[in-house]
């Protein structure tokens, strides 16, 4: 078996995977076609009022991998199916992915649905750092404390010549 990528109409990816689960659990695919994803990533928006949230978008708009032996007529089957334009390659030579590729979506796929391992950025005590968004936008200030359980930064920054601490977010400052 060997990862392909099936070009979709842009939008209708969810569709496409549907249709081809619904013919992997029926056995119209038989052996041949094991699994279908569509990769996608987790993105932070900000509301206006502040508030943050997750949610998660298609990370290859227009594409859908497909783990399948093409044998017989289950590449036909594959491109005929609805909202499906082909594969990347094209119908007389499909291109299967490279494993270092498909290691790398699969990985960043995997990483999304694991809940509660939230990668942790490595800010140390000492550690420069810039702010980069709220009041205090672009200061630059130094690491004092890290609380691992709120997710936040205590930071020391100097306005008007003082040292002032701050508490941020990991998604408030970037290191210098």
């Amino acid at each position: 078996m060997k990862w392909y990528v099936l070009k979709a109409v842009s939008g209708k990816e969810g569709k496409v995977k549907e249709y081809i689960d619904l013919g992997i659990k029926n056995g119209h695919f038989g052996e041949n076609v094991s699994q279908v994803l569509i990769p996608t990533e987790k993105v932070v928006y900000t509301t206006p009022t502040g508030k943050r949230t997750v949610k998660e978008r298609n990370s290859m708009p227009g594409y859908v991998l497909v783990e399948a032996r093409l044998v017989g007529e289950i590449a036909q089957d594959l491109r005929y199916t609805p909202n499906v334009l082909g594969f990347l390659g094209g119908m007389d030579h499909p291109e299967s992915l490279r494993q270092s590729e498909v290691n790398r979506i699969l990985g960043s796929i995997d990483e999304m649905e694991t809940e509660g391992q939230e990668v942790l950025p490595e800010y140390q005590v000492g550690d420069s750092i810039k702010v980069i968004e709220g009041p205090f936008n672009n200061f630059t200030g130094v690491v004092k404390e890290i609380n691992v359980e709120k997710k936040k930064l205590t930071v020391a920054v100097k306005v008007f010549g003082r040292e002032t601490p701050l508490e941020l977010g990991y998604m408030q400052v970037t290191k210098e």
